[in-house]
C-alpha cells in the first residue's frame, strides 16, 4: 500500500512537471490567434475572436514551402556528413587497439570538446572564414552544423558501440569483411537506434537555429524556416501574432517527427548515457 502511494505521488509530481513545460507552448497556441493590440495590452487573457487570420497572413506573406525546403536540404545534407564522419570515427575511439591508452583518451576527449564550447561564440570567426574561402548560400550554414554536431554524435555513438559485442565484429572480420563492410553492413544496422537519436536532435537544432542562419544567409532565396521570422519583423514594428502563428506552424512537424522516432531516441540516448 505504501508503495502505490509513493508511486501515485510521484505521478502526480512528473505530470505536474510535464504541465509546466507545456504552458509555454499552451501559451504560444493561445497568443496565435489574438491581435497585435490584445497581445501588448492583455497578454494572459484568452483572445476576444478566435481567429485563422495570423495563420492565413503567414502563409500569405512568406513562401512557406520555399522555406521548408530549403531547411530540408540542409537539414539532410548536414546530418548525412555527420554521419560519415562520426560513425568510422566512434568506431576507431571504439574499437580500435592503441599502443598507448593515452593516444585513444586524448583523440576521444578532444572529440568530445565541443560540447564545451558554445557554437555562438564560434559564430563571428566561422563568418569570417566562410568569407575568407568564399564560402556563401546553403554551404554556409551546412558545414557549421555538420561540425557542431561532431562532439554530440561521437558521445552517442561511443556509447552505443560499446554495447555491441565485439566477437560480432570478429565474426564479421573472419568471414573476409573489410573495413568498409563492415562499417555499412555490420555496425550500422546494429546502432539503428543510435542513428535515429542523432538524426531527430540535429535536425530539429537545425530545424531552429536562428543566429548562424541570420549572419549567414544573405539571398531571400536560401532562407530556413527560422531564418523566416525577420520577415514579421520591420523598420518600427513587429508582428507578433505572425511569429506566433508562424511559430506554431514550425512546431508541428517538431512534434510529429519526435512522436515517431521516440522510443529509439529513449533507446539511444540511454545506452550511450549507461555503457559510455
Amino acid at each position: 500500500m505504501k508503495r502505490k502511494v509513493q508511486r501515485g505521488i510521484l505521478h502526480v509530481i512528473l505530470y505536474t512537471f510535464v504541465l509546466i513545460m507545456m504552458v509555454p507552448l499552451i501559451w504560444l497556441v493561445v497568443i496565435s490567434f489574438k491581435t497585435n493590440r490584445e497581445i501588448l495590452t492583455q497578454p494572459l487573457q484568452l483572445p476576444s475572436t478566435w481567429s485563422f487570420v495570423n495563420y492565413k497572413e503567414a502563409l500569405e506573406l512568406l513562401d512557406i514551402f520555399r522555406l521548408f525546403f530549403n531547411t530540408f536540404i540542409i537539414a539532410v545534407t548536414a546530418v548525412v556528413l555527420q554521419l560519415i564522419i562520426t560513425i568510422p570515427s566512434s568506431l576507431a575511439v571504439s574499437r580500435m587497439v592503441f599502443k598507448r591508452k593515452r593516444v585513444q583518451t586524448a583523440i576521444y576527449s578532444f572529440l568530445l570538446v565541443g560540447l564545451a564550447i558554445s557554437p555562438f561564440v564560434l559564430l563571428f570567426p566561422i563568418y569570417r572564414i566562410n568569407f575568407f574561402l568564399g564560402i556563401s548560400g546553403k554551404w554556409a550554414l551546412i558545414l557549421p552544423y555538420v561540425t557542431m554536431g561532431i562532439s554530440f554524435n561521437t558521445l552517442i555513438f561511443v556509447g552505443f558501440i560499446k554495447t555491441v559485442p565485439s566477437e560480432l565484429d570478429e565474426a564479421a572480420v573472419i568471414d573476409g569483411a573489410n573495413l568498409f563492410q563492415l562499417i555499412v553492413k555490420v555496425i550500422t544496422p546494429v546502432v539503428k537506434p543510435a542513428i535515429a537519436t542523432v538524426i531527430v536532435f540535429n535536425a530539429l537544432y537545425i530545424w531552429n537555429e536562428y543566429p548562424f542562419a541570420a549572419i549567414m544567409l544573405n539571398d531571400a532565396a536560401d532562407y530556413t524556416l527560422a531564418r523566416g521570422i525577420a520577415f514579421f519583423k520591420g523598420t518600427y514594428n513587429v508582428n507578433y501574432a505572425g511569429i506566433a502563428a508562424y511559430s506554431v506552424l514550425i512546431i508541428i512537424p517538431e512534434l510529429i517527427i519526435y512522436a515517431l522516432f521516440q522510443n529509439s531516441i529513449v533507446e539511444g540516448m540511454t545506452a550511450g548515457a549507461v555503457k559510455g
